[in-house]
């Protein structure tokens, strides 16, 4: 079904526009709720555009970018609410990647993991 990338949910200043995967409809409404809030916060924040995707091995992923000369755009910032956002939002996180490497990828639990 994936070849690459799974998007999972986005957000863009520009637009002021939030953005969740129809695959992910079926996740519980609060965990829906929590993604929202923290995308469209990143992008108040720091300005751009955020993406949250999984990579083909299931690690989540935070991308983000801004329009030529946008001088608004906090780099620096952006960097420090991603690692903000993945010490907060940790159990939230690791959920969300055992869930895509369980459901959309086919995995059975971590392979780190010794049995």
């Amino acid at each position: 079904m994936y070849q690459d990338r799974i998007v999972l949910c986005g957000s863009n200043a520009y637009e002021k526009k939030y953005y969740l995967n129809d695959d992910f409809r079926g996740l519980p409404a609060d965990v829906q709720k929590e993604l929202k809030i923290m995308c469209v916060l990143f992008t108040e924040k720091v300005g751009g555009v955020l993406t949250v995707e999984f990579g083909d091995e299931g690690e989540l992923e935070f991308h983000t970018s801004a329009r030529d000369g946008d001088i608004m755009y906090d780099d620096i910032g952006s960097g420090l609410e991603i690692k903000r956002m993945r010490e907060e939002h940790h159990d939230l996180l690791e959920a969300l990647e055992m869930y895509v490497k369980v459901f959309f990828l086919g995995l059975e639990g971590d392979e780190d993991e010794e049995t």
